[in-house]
Protein backbone atom coordinates (compact mmCIF):
# COMPACT_ATOMS: atom_id res chain seq x y z
CA UNK A 1 0.00 0.00 0.00
CA UNK A 2 1.28 3.45 -0.92
CA UNK A 3 2.40 5.71 1.87
CA UNK A 4 1.00 9.20 2.18
CA UNK A 5 4.15 10.71 0.65
CA UNK A 6 4.17 8.34 -2.33
CA UNK A 7 0.45 8.82 -2.90
CA UNK A 8 0.97 12.60 -2.95
CA UNK A 9 3.76 12.22 -5.51
CA UNK A 10 1.52 9.97 -7.62
CA UNK A 11 -1.30 12.54 -7.57
CA UNK A 12 1.12 15.29 -8.58
CA UNK A 13 2.41 13.18 -11.45
CA UNK A 14 -1.11 12.45 -12.69
CA UNK A 15 -2.03 16.14 -12.52
CA UNK A 16 1.10 17.13 -14.38
CA UNK A 17 0.50 14.57 -17.13
CA UNK A 18 -3.13 15.68 -17.45
CA UNK A 19 -2.03 19.30 -17.71
CA UNK A 20 0.55 18.38 -20.36
CA UNK A 21 -2.09 16.54 -22.41
CA UNK A 22 -4.37 19.58 -22.19
CA UNK A 23 -1.59 21.87 -23.40
CA UNK A 24 -0.76 19.46 -26.24
CA UNK A 25 -4.42 19.47 -27.30
CA UNK A 26 -4.39 23.29 -27.34
CA UNK A 27 -1.24 23.24 -29.48
CA UNK A 28 -2.92 20.96 -32.02
CA UNK A 29 -6.05 23.16 -32.21
CA UNK A 30 -4.10 26.38 -32.78
CA UNK A 31 -1.71 24.75 -35.24
CA UNK A 32 -4.54 23.19 -37.24
CA UNK A 33 -6.34 26.51 -37.54
CA UNK A 34 -3.22 28.48 -38.46
CA UNK A 35 -2.04 26.20 -41.24
CA UNK A 36 -5.52 26.13 -42.80
CA UNK A 37 -5.74 29.93 -42.66
CA UNK A 38 -2.52 30.24 -44.66
CA UNK A 39 -3.05 30.90 -48.39
CA UNK A 40 -2.88 27.91 -50.69
CA UNK A 41 -3.80 24.26 -50.26
CA UNK A 42 -2.42 20.86 -51.33
CA UNK A 43 -4.81 20.80 -54.28
CA UNK A 44 -3.54 24.17 -55.51
CA UNK A 45 0.03 22.91 -55.48
CA UNK A 46 -0.90 19.81 -57.49
CA UNK A 47 -3.26 21.39 -60.05
CA UNK A 48 -2.07 24.97 -60.63
CA UNK A 49 1.00 23.98 -62.66
CA UNK A 50 -0.81 21.20 -64.51
CA UNK A 51 -2.71 22.49 -67.57
CA UNK A 52 -4.68 19.23 -67.82
CA UNK A 53 -6.02 19.45 -64.26
CA UNK A 54 -9.36 21.21 -64.17
CA UNK A 55 -11.95 21.87 -61.53
CA UNK A 56 -13.11 18.24 -61.55
CA UNK A 57 -9.59 17.04 -60.74
CA UNK A 58 -9.31 19.61 -57.95
CA UNK A 59 -12.62 18.43 -56.52
CA UNK A 60 -11.51 14.79 -56.58
CA UNK A 61 -8.32 15.66 -54.76
CA UNK A 62 -10.28 17.54 -52.10
CA UNK A 63 -12.48 14.48 -51.55
CA UNK A 64 -9.42 12.22 -51.47
CA UNK A 65 -7.70 14.35 -48.82
CA UNK A 66 -10.91 15.01 -46.86
CA UNK A 67 -10.73 18.75 -47.52
CA UNK A 68 -14.36 18.85 -48.67
CA UNK A 69 -15.55 18.54 -45.05
CA UNK A 70 -15.99 21.53 -42.71
CA UNK A 71 -12.88 22.53 -40.83
CA UNK A 72 -14.06 21.22 -37.46
CA UNK A 73 -14.87 17.83 -39.01
CA UNK A 74 -11.42 17.70 -40.59
CA UNK A 75 -9.86 18.38 -37.19
CA UNK A 76 -11.97 15.75 -35.42
CA UNK A 77 -11.10 13.15 -38.07
CA UNK A 78 -7.42 13.97 -37.69
CA UNK A 79 -7.65 13.91 -33.87
CA UNK A 80 -9.36 10.49 -33.86
CA UNK A 81 -6.56 9.09 -36.01
CA UNK A 82 -3.99 10.68 -33.73
CA UNK A 83 -5.52 9.00 -30.69
CA UNK A 84 -4.90 5.71 -32.48
CA UNK A 85 -1.26 6.81 -33.12
CA UNK A 86 -2.04 7.29 -36.79
CA UNK A 87 -0.68 10.56 -38.20
CA UNK A 88 -2.26 9.85 -41.57
CA UNK A 89 -0.63 9.77 -44.98
CA UNK A 90 1.35 12.56 -46.55
CA UNK A 91 -0.47 14.72 -49.11
CA UNK A 92 2.64 14.76 -51.29
CA UNK A 93 3.06 12.66 -54.40
CA UNK A 94 4.36 9.59 -52.58
CA UNK A 95 1.38 9.44 -50.12
CA UNK A 96 3.53 7.61 -47.57
CA UNK A 97 2.59 7.46 -43.87
CA UNK A 98 3.61 10.62 -42.04
CA UNK A 99 5.01 8.72 -39.06
CA UNK A 100 7.21 6.59 -41.32
CA UNK A 101 8.72 9.65 -43.01
CA UNK A 102 9.31 11.35 -39.65
CA UNK A 103 11.00 8.29 -38.15
CA UNK A 104 13.28 8.07 -41.19
CA UNK A 105 14.50 11.64 -40.73
CA UNK A 106 14.43 11.86 -36.92
CA UNK A 107 17.77 10.12 -36.14
CA UNK A 108 19.75 12.53 -38.33
CA UNK A 109 18.28 15.67 -36.77
CA UNK A 110 18.43 14.37 -33.20
CA UNK A 111 22.04 13.22 -33.65
CA UNK A 112 23.24 16.54 -35.06
CA UNK A 113 21.46 18.66 -32.48
CA UNK A 114 22.34 16.35 -29.60
CA UNK A 115 26.05 16.35 -30.44
CA UNK A 116 26.09 20.12 -30.94
CA UNK A 117 24.25 20.65 -27.63
CA UNK A 118 26.80 18.52 -25.77
CA UNK A 119 29.68 20.40 -27.39
CA UNK A 120 28.02 23.71 -26.58
CA UNK A 121 27.66 22.80 -22.91
CA UNK A 122 31.23 21.51 -22.68
CA UNK A 123 32.51 24.84 -24.02
CA UNK A 124 29.96 27.40 -22.82
CA UNK A 125 29.67 26.40 -19.14
CA UNK A 126 33.44 26.49 -18.40
CA UNK A 127 33.72 29.70 -20.43
CA UNK A 128 30.94 31.32 -18.39
CA UNK A 129 32.53 30.20 -15.12
CA UNK A 130 35.95 31.53 -16.12
CA UNK A 131 34.43 34.86 -17.18
CA UNK A 132 32.61 35.20 -13.87
CA UNK A 133 35.61 34.24 -11.75
CA UNK A 134 37.80 36.74 -13.62
CA UNK A 135 35.29 39.49 -14.15
CA UNK A 136 36.47 42.45 -16.25
CA UNK A 137 39.82 40.80 -16.91
CA UNK A 138 41.40 40.41 -20.32
CA UNK A 139 40.21 36.77 -20.42
CA UNK A 140 36.64 37.82 -19.64
CA UNK A 141 36.63 40.44 -22.36
CA UNK A 142 38.23 38.09 -24.88
CA UNK A 143 35.62 35.37 -24.25
CA UNK A 144 32.83 37.94 -24.50
CA UNK A 145 34.08 39.21 -27.86
CA UNK A 146 34.49 35.71 -29.29
CA UNK A 147 31.10 34.36 -28.23
CA UNK A 148 29.25 37.47 -29.38
CA UNK A 149 30.97 37.35 -32.75
CA UNK A 150 29.53 33.88 -33.18
CA UNK A 151 26.14 35.03 -31.92
CA UNK A 152 26.06 38.05 -34.23
CA UNK A 153 26.73 36.00 -37.37
CA UNK A 154 23.55 34.75 -39.06
CA UNK A 155 23.65 30.96 -39.20
CA UNK A 156 23.15 30.84 -42.97
CA UNK A 157 25.99 33.34 -43.55
CA UNK A 158 28.34 31.45 -41.23
CA UNK A 159 27.41 28.20 -42.97
CA UNK A 160 28.25 29.67 -46.38
CA UNK A 161 31.60 31.00 -45.10
CA UNK A 162 32.55 27.61 -43.66
CA UNK A 163 31.44 25.84 -46.84
CA UNK A 164 33.61 28.16 -48.93
CA UNK A 165 36.65 27.84 -46.63
CA UNK A 166 36.67 24.14 -45.75
CA UNK A 167 34.80 22.75 -48.74
CA UNK A 168 35.94 24.82 -51.71
CA UNK A 169 39.24 26.47 -50.82
CA UNK A 170 40.80 23.83 -48.58
CA UNK A 171 38.66 20.92 -49.82
CA UNK A 172 38.85 19.22 -46.44
CA UNK A 173 35.14 18.57 -45.90
CA UNK A 174 32.10 17.89 -48.12
CA UNK A 175 29.58 20.71 -48.30
CA UNK A 176 26.30 18.88 -48.93
CA UNK A 177 24.50 15.63 -48.34
CA UNK A 178 24.98 12.97 -45.74
CA UNK A 179 26.92 10.33 -47.64
CA UNK A 180 29.53 10.15 -50.37
CA UNK A 181 29.20 8.18 -53.57
CA UNK A 182 30.01 4.52 -53.03
CA UNK A 183 29.01 4.71 -49.35
CA UNK A 184 27.48 1.23 -49.44
CA UNK A 185 30.75 -0.31 -50.63
CA UNK A 186 32.75 1.19 -47.74
CA UNK A 187 33.70 -0.67 -44.59
CA UNK A 188 32.13 0.18 -41.21
CA UNK A 189 34.97 2.46 -40.12
CA UNK A 190 35.09 4.22 -43.50
CA UNK A 191 31.31 4.76 -43.36
CA UNK A 192 31.62 6.25 -39.87
CA UNK A 193 34.39 8.60 -40.98
CA UNK A 194 32.37 9.62 -44.02
CA UNK A 195 29.35 10.51 -41.86
CA UNK A 196 31.57 12.48 -39.48
CA UNK A 197 33.05 14.48 -42.36
CA UNK A 198 29.58 15.31 -43.73
CA UNK A 199 28.20 16.32 -40.33
CA UNK A 200 31.24 18.31 -39.17
CA UNK A 201 30.24 21.65 -40.73
CA UNK A 202 26.54 21.58 -39.71
CA UNK A 203 27.44 20.63 -36.14
CA UNK A 204 30.07 23.41 -36.05
CA UNK A 205 27.46 25.97 -37.15
CA UNK A 206 25.01 24.75 -34.51
CA UNK A 207 27.66 24.87 -31.78
CA UNK A 208 28.93 28.35 -32.58
CA UNK A 209 25.39 29.71 -32.66
CA UNK A 210 24.57 28.34 -29.19
CA UNK A 211 27.72 29.35 -27.35
CA UNK A 212 26.87 32.98 -26.67
CA UNK A 213 23.51 32.51 -24.98
CA UNK A 214 24.48 29.73 -22.57
CA UNK A 215 27.90 31.19 -21.71
CA UNK A 216 26.36 34.60 -20.96
CA UNK A 217 23.65 33.06 -18.80
CA UNK A 218 26.27 30.99 -16.99
CA UNK A 219 28.42 34.07 -16.37
CA UNK A 220 25.51 36.15 -15.05
CA UNK A 221 24.29 33.36 -12.77
CA UNK A 222 27.76 32.69 -11.39
CA UNK A 223 28.31 36.37 -10.65
CA UNK A 224 25.03 36.50 -8.74
CA UNK A 225 25.82 33.36 -6.75
CA UNK A 226 29.39 34.43 -5.93
CA UNK A 227 28.02 37.60 -4.29
CA UNK A 228 25.81 35.65 -1.87
CA UNK A 229 26.60 35.57 1.85
CA UNK A 230 26.96 31.79 2.04
CA UNK A 231 29.71 31.96 -0.60
CA UNK A 232 31.63 34.41 1.60
CA UNK A 233 31.10 32.02 4.52
CA UNK A 234 32.49 29.08 2.50
CA UNK A 235 35.56 31.14 1.60
CA UNK A 236 36.00 32.23 5.23
CA UNK A 237 36.07 28.56 6.31
CA UNK A 238 39.24 28.15 4.29
CA UNK A 239 37.80 26.04 1.46
CA UNK A 240 39.84 26.08 -1.72
CA UNK A 241 38.52 28.22 -4.60
CA UNK A 242 37.92 25.09 -6.70
CA UNK A 243 35.71 23.54 -4.00
CA UNK A 244 33.81 26.80 -3.50
CA UNK A 245 33.13 27.21 -7.22
CA UNK A 246 32.51 23.65 -8.40
CA UNK A 247 30.75 22.24 -5.33
CA UNK A 248 28.86 25.18 -3.85
CA UNK A 249 28.42 27.82 -6.55
CA UNK A 250 27.93 25.74 -9.68
CA UNK A 251 24.82 23.87 -8.55
CA UNK A 252 22.95 27.06 -7.70
CA UNK A 253 24.12 28.80 -10.86
CA UNK A 254 22.93 25.92 -13.06
CA UNK A 255 19.21 26.38 -12.32
CA UNK A 256 18.56 29.21 -14.82
CA UNK A 257 20.74 27.44 -17.40
CA UNK A 258 18.63 24.29 -16.99
CA UNK A 259 15.55 26.37 -17.79
CA UNK A 260 17.16 27.58 -21.02
CA UNK A 261 18.13 24.03 -21.97
CA UNK A 262 14.58 22.81 -21.37
CA UNK A 263 13.20 25.53 -23.63
CA UNK A 264 15.78 24.73 -26.32
CA UNK A 265 14.53 21.15 -26.82
CA UNK A 266 11.81 22.09 -29.36
CA UNK A 267 14.48 23.94 -31.33
CA UNK A 268 15.80 20.52 -32.35
CA UNK A 269 13.29 20.70 -35.20
CA UNK A 270 12.66 24.39 -35.84
CA UNK A 271 16.32 25.36 -35.68
CA UNK A 272 17.25 22.70 -38.21
CA UNK A 273 15.29 24.11 -41.15
CA UNK A 274 17.91 26.59 -42.35
CA UNK A 275 21.00 24.47 -41.73
CA UNK A 276 19.57 21.28 -43.21
CA UNK A 277 18.37 23.18 -46.28
CA UNK A 278 21.77 24.80 -46.84
CA UNK A 279 23.75 21.57 -46.41
CA UNK A 280 21.09 19.42 -48.16
CA UNK A 281 20.85 17.08 -45.18
CA UNK A 282 17.77 14.81 -45.17
CA UNK A 283 16.53 15.63 -41.68
CA UNK A 284 13.31 16.77 -40.06
CA UNK A 285 14.00 20.44 -40.73
CA UNK A 286 14.24 19.88 -44.46
CA UNK A 287 11.15 17.66 -44.37
CA UNK A 288 9.16 20.31 -42.47
CA UNK A 289 10.22 23.05 -44.90
CA UNK A 290 9.19 20.97 -47.92
CA UNK A 291 5.85 20.20 -46.26
CA UNK A 292 5.14 23.89 -45.65
CA UNK A 293 5.99 24.80 -49.24
CA UNK A 294 3.68 22.04 -50.54
CA UNK A 295 0.93 22.81 -47.98
CA UNK A 296 1.13 19.17 -46.88
CA UNK A 297 -1.25 19.56 -43.93
CA UNK A 298 -0.82 16.08 -42.45
CA UNK A 299 2.97 16.29 -42.57
CA UNK A 300 2.96 19.78 -41.06
CA UNK A 301 0.69 18.65 -38.23
CA UNK A 302 2.88 15.61 -37.61
CA UNK A 303 5.96 17.82 -37.21
CA UNK A 304 4.10 20.32 -35.02
CA UNK A 305 2.79 17.58 -32.74
CA UNK A 306 6.33 16.26 -32.40
CA UNK A 307 7.53 19.79 -31.59
CA UNK A 308 4.81 20.14 -28.96
CA UNK A 309 5.77 16.82 -27.37
CA UNK A 310 9.43 17.88 -27.32
CA UNK A 311 8.47 21.19 -25.67
CA UNK A 312 6.55 19.46 -22.90
CA UNK A 313 9.27 16.84 -22.52
CA UNK A 314 11.86 19.61 -22.21
CA UNK A 315 9.89 21.26 -19.41
CA UNK A 316 9.51 17.93 -17.62
CA UNK A 317 13.23 17.23 -18.02
CA UNK A 318 14.04 20.68 -16.65
CA UNK A 319 11.90 19.99 -13.55
CA UNK A 320 13.76 16.72 -13.01
CA UNK A 321 17.15 18.40 -13.44
CA UNK A 322 16.16 21.09 -10.91
CA UNK A 323 15.94 18.39 -8.27
CA UNK A 324 19.32 16.97 -9.24
CA UNK A 325 21.01 20.36 -9.18
CA UNK A 326 19.39 21.64 -5.98
CA UNK A 327 18.27 19.07 -3.34
CA UNK A 328 16.15 21.73 -1.65
CA UNK A 329 13.74 21.65 -4.60
CA UNK A 330 13.53 17.85 -4.40
CA UNK A 331 12.79 17.86 -0.67
CA UNK A 332 10.33 20.76 -0.62
CA UNK A 333 8.45 20.10 -3.87
CA UNK A 334 5.74 18.22 -2.04
CA UNK A 335 5.15 21.20 0.27
CA UNK A 336 5.27 23.77 -2.55
CA UNK A 337 2.47 22.14 -4.54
Amino acid sequence: MLSKKHFSLFIRLVRKLAWMLLILWGITVISFLVIHLAPGSPTDMETTLNPLAGEAARRQLEILYGLDCPLHEQYMNWLVRLLHFDFGNSMSADSRPVLTKILERLPVTISMNGISLILTLLIAIPAGILSACRQNSLLDRGITVLVFLGFAMPSFWLALLLMYLFGIELQWLPISGLRSMGFEQMGPWAQFCDLVRHLALPILVYTIGGLAGISRYMRACMLEVLRQDYMLTAQAKGLSPAVVIWRHALRNALLPVITILGLSVPGLIGGSVIIESIFAIPGLGQLFYAAVMARDYTMIMGNLVLGGILTLAGNLLADFCYGLADPRIRHTSGMAR
